[in-house]
């Protein structure tokens, strides 16, 4: 079979094991419970495997090779995923927010691939483990932004005050394309023999940021236009689909700048300012049932494929002792790097209580982090006689599992009791101290 094919089939099964998973306990998010379930299937075809029943687990690993889950993130899906999440951003909030989204999708995200980096590289060389500097900073660039798309979820059912709902969404949304642009640059200077200089390293990081963010503008500006001048309602959502098709396409590879930050930008201005002027009617009505629908199909396969994962994982001493590291170092540099701009912002604004400790345990990691971590090249660089590409890949893994699985399923009480803060008035502006 070709690639099409097993897509074709692992996208129907994504949507059966989202089905039975619903009808088991509806009260799990489904993505969380479909990344839970794929999980325990991958385990069952390693220990079925392992007893040589059909070689199962070859077969299953030889199928998630052929996929390439890093082309069919990071080329594929990822441009409709982060379109049609910016497509609700509203914005009068995130104007009333810019200035907390920009700190913690910029300030905030570079300073957790730092302190990452730090806080992994020194056990690691106590274990005697002699891993470069350089590439724990890879792993603290992939691993820093956060994926929370099933949270959101939570957050949006059990409306959660909106300036909290925006700062996460908000976040989420640059904090993919920000953190991607990172990787990039970071990716360059460890394997790509690129000039390691300051002026150098800031250079290809404003290229892909500000390249991405002025093509996005143009994108959302000739839909806008192209759909202003239609009123056939298909024709109009049709538009749509171009941009995280061809204009995705054409950020990334051909213009070499971030498509991520492109196709937000593109999304939001097509969610407020076309959806307001520029679609019929019609269009208005089915604009958002239409992304849903193709947001939840291709969440619904992603997350499959993370459960799927496992099988492309090679589990070592050194990478299991690293696994168990990362874990509570990502949640540390994740609060610390949320903390210090934040305390900043409290001088001129009064948050709800519960806002940095929402935004640090509803920080997943997921899909992008892994394809980020697939597509570093193998038995290119090593960590004594380990390959570097395993130690990230496990490590990245363990941290993807542990927020899906049980930060996911454990946010819910703490939305809650935002709730109760102050169940009838939001965050509210507080006058400047000075």
């Amino acid at each position: 079979m070709n690639i099409y094919a097993y897509i074709c089939f692992l996208a129907a099964l994504s949507i059966l094991l989202g089905f039975i998973t619903s009808k088991i306990s509806a009260r799990v998010q489904s993505t969380i419970a479909i990344t839970a379930a794929a999980m325990v299937c991958s385990l069952l075809v390693w220990i079925l495997g392992s007893f040589g029943w059909f070689k199962i687990d070859v077969i299953a690993k030889n199928v998630m090779e052929q996929i390439d889950f890093k082309s069919f993130l990071l080329n594929g899906i990822l441009g409709f995923l982060l379109f049609a999440g910016s497509l609700g951003v509203k914005l009068p909030v995130l104007k009333d927010q810019k200035w907390e989204i920009t700190a913690f999708a910029l300030i905030s995200t570079l300073i957790s691939t730092f302190l990452i980096a730090l806080l992994i590289w020194t056990p690691a060389n106590l274990i005697g483990l002699p891993i470069d500097f350089i590439y724990c900073v890879v792993f603290g660039a992939l691993i820093s932004p956060t994926d929370p798309i099933a949270v959101l979820a939570i957050i949006k059912n059990l409306r959660a005050p909106k300036r909290l709902s925006m700062q996460v969404e908000g976040e989420s949304l640059f904090n993919d394309g920000v953190g991607l642009v990172i990787f990039v640059t970071v990716f360059a200077v460890a394997f790509g023999g690129q000039d390691t200089s300051v002026a150098n390293i800031f250079s290809l990081f404003m290229h892909e940021a500000i390249g991405g963010i002025l093509f996005g503008f143009l994108l959302g500006f000739i839909a806008h236009v192209l759909i202003s001048s239609t009123d056939d309602g298909s024709m109009e959502i049709l538009i749509t689909l171009t941009i995280p098709t061809a204009g995705f396409m054409f950020a990334s590879n051909i213009l070499h700048v971030s498509g991520a930050l492109a196709m937000v930008v593109a999304g939001i201005m097509i969610g407020n300012w076309t959806r307001r002027s520029g679609f019929s009617e019609q269009s208005q009505r089915y604009l958002d049932h239409f992304w849903e629908m193709i947001d939840h199909f291709l969440n619904s396969l992603l997350f499959f494929l993370i459960g799927f994962a496992l099988l492309l994982v090679d589990f070592e001493f050194y990478g299991i002792v690293l696994m168990i590291i990362a874990i509570p170092v990502c949640l540390i540099s994740r609060y610390l790097s949320l903390w210090i701009p934040f305390k900043g912002m409290q001088q001129f604004r009064t948050y709800n209580p519960y806002t940095l400790k929402i935004m640090t345990w509803g920080g997943l990691r997921g899909g992008l982090a892994l394809a980020m971590a697939l597509s570093i090249p193998s038995k290119t660089a090593f960590a004594g006689s380990i390959d570097v590409k395993d130690l990230i890949l496990v490590m990245t893994y363990a941290v993807v599992m542990f927020s899906i699985l049980v930060q996911g399923s454990t946010i819910e009480p703490m939305i809650r009791k935002s709730k109760t803060v102050d169940p009838n008035r939001e965050e509210y502006l507080q006058p400047s101290k000075h």
